[in-house]
């Protein structure tokens, strides 16, 4: 039902705010500032996801949860679609995501909401309880090859035993 709203509220709310500003500045500033938001929005989303992404690989590499990092990532994603699609109220919650204040806010909302029952980051095959079902059937060899000489072959590709 919240879905169903939000496609019929954003429409026209955008269409008001485009009426209501479009005749108090006029078309042409109306269509710059459009545009303008559009230029400006793709330069702060690049430059925060690159910033989310650089945290997402240091919590990967310190094994650190990601949660944090991978939601930011989203809401940057999310930010830079709205601030691509034209009209001022899109606009202004596409900058309002790229705000960091705003999106630990939704953050602590988020996770306030949702209730994680496991989490792992890989761990130790050997501290893993039998029969989990990964790591069950590996056998830890080693192996040499070995060359073939090609005049010691016979003409089917079996090795020539006999001494010459």
């Amino acid at each position: 039902m919240w879905l169903f709203l939000a496609f019929l509220a954003v429409p026209l709310i955008e269409i008001a705010l485009f009426i209501e500003i479009g005749g108090a500045i006029g078309l042409g500033w109306t269509l710059a500032i459009v545009v303008l938001t559009a230029i400006l929005g793709t330069w702060l989303v690049r430059n925060q996801g690159l910033m989310a992404m650089g945290q997402l690989r240091s919590s990967f590499s310190q094994l650190q949860d990601p949660t944090e990092p991978l939601a930011n990532g989203a809401m940057i994603l999310f930010a830079g679609a709205l601030l691509l699609t034209p009209g001022f109220f899109t606009d202004a919650v596409g900058f309002a995501l790229l705000m960091p204040p705003v999106r630990a806010l939704i953050y602590r909302h988020l996770r306030a909401r949702v209730t994680v029952h496991s989490f792992d980051m890989g761990g130790d095959a050997q501290k893993r309880p039998p029969g989990s079902g990964q790591f069950d059937d590996v056998i830890d060899g080693e192996f040499e090859e070995v060359p073939t000489e090609p005049d010691r072959e016979t003409s089917n590709g079996a090795p020539n035993l006999t001494k010459d």
